[in-house]
């Protein structure tokens, strides 16, 4: 099942998506919102596969993130090999944890924005975890039964303002900078687990970054276990995780994205998110 929040008609409603039509599930019995279904619990999320309602072409509507304000956003650092090699540090011996702040959300087609103080913007094509079900110290051999499915994300970071200091969280927390989607595609749809998903990340059409989930240091059962072991996991937290070799700020010279580029960045079974750069606009200035 593929479960999206859209927009249509001057309303933004939950759906679900079959081929190029959204069923509309906004005058369900269902709760209004992805985040209010999912904490409603796996039964409610699963009841939304056997209701009808009516149909919305695709193009008629707008995808949005698939979750509008997810209460945490919790994102690995260094999860693949030749990421960790470009980068030229050595291989964790956990699992490297930051947080993007929940302002940063956009939805799978919208702009991202080239930050005003700096112009060393980088894409990260990545897998996103959705928890749906509130735990605490979940083995790793249980770790399936608390997720609600998957999404496509890109951890869009500013690398000078990443960089300058040991903690991430300002250079991953610009607004704009993680674009989600399309669909939140539950684990029955990719067979129960995530490994050996196909990624591939372009930019206006050239191929940057290729590999496949089986390349994970630490896989998505391995991290649900590792963070979970210090605070609680919340229906609808995201955990994005972490991204693979080919990122613009490793290439020489430098291949910074700028306004006009568009990046894609597909996984198979899950859908591809395509996001345009623009500079900030001066609406975002608020005194």
């Amino acid at each position: 099942m593929r479960l999206v929040t859209f927009t249509h008609a001057g309303s933004t409603r939950l759906g679900r998506l079959e081929g190029d039509e959204i069923i509309d599930l906004g005058q369900s019995s269902l709760p209004a919102t992805m985040l209010a279904l999912l904490e409603a619990g796996p039964e409610a999320t699963s009841s939304a596969a056997d209701l009808d309602g009516p149909r919305v072409a695709l193009e008629e509507a707008r995808l949005e993130s698939p979750i509008a304000r997810p209460p945490k956003i919790l994102a690995v650092g260094l999860n693949y090999a030749d990421h960790v090699a470009e980068a030229k540090m050595e291989t964790p011996k956990v699992p490297m944890i930051f947080n993007k702040q929940s302002t940063s959300i956009v939805g799978p087609y919208d702009s991202i924005h080239r930050p005003r103080v700096s112009h060393l913007l980088d894409y990260e094509g990545e897998l996103a975890i959705v928890i749906g079900k509130r735990c605490r110290h979940v083995p790793k051999e249980r770790a399936h039964e608390v997720i609600a499915g998957y999404t496509v994300s890109n951890d869009v970071s500013v690398r000078d303002w990443q960089l300058r200091v040991p903690t991430f969280t300002m250079g991953k927390s610009f607004d704009t900078h993680c674009p989600l989607g399309p669909a939140l595609v539950t684990v029955d749809e990719i067979g129960g687990t995530p490994s050996g998903l196909s990624l591939l990340t372009t930019v206006n059409g050239e191929k940057r970054q290729q590999s496949n989930t089986k390349e994970l240091i630490f896989d998505c059962f391995d991290l649900v276990e590792h963070l979970s072991t210090a605070f609680t996991l919340e229906p609808g937290d995201i955990i994005s995780t972490g991204t693979c070799g080919g990122v613009g700020g490793a290439m020489s010279p430098p291949n910074w994205l700028v306004p006009g580029d568009v990046v894609r960045v597909e996984f198979e079974g899950l859908g591809a998110i395509e996001n345009t750069v623009i500079d900030e606009p001066e609406s975002t200035v608020v005194i």
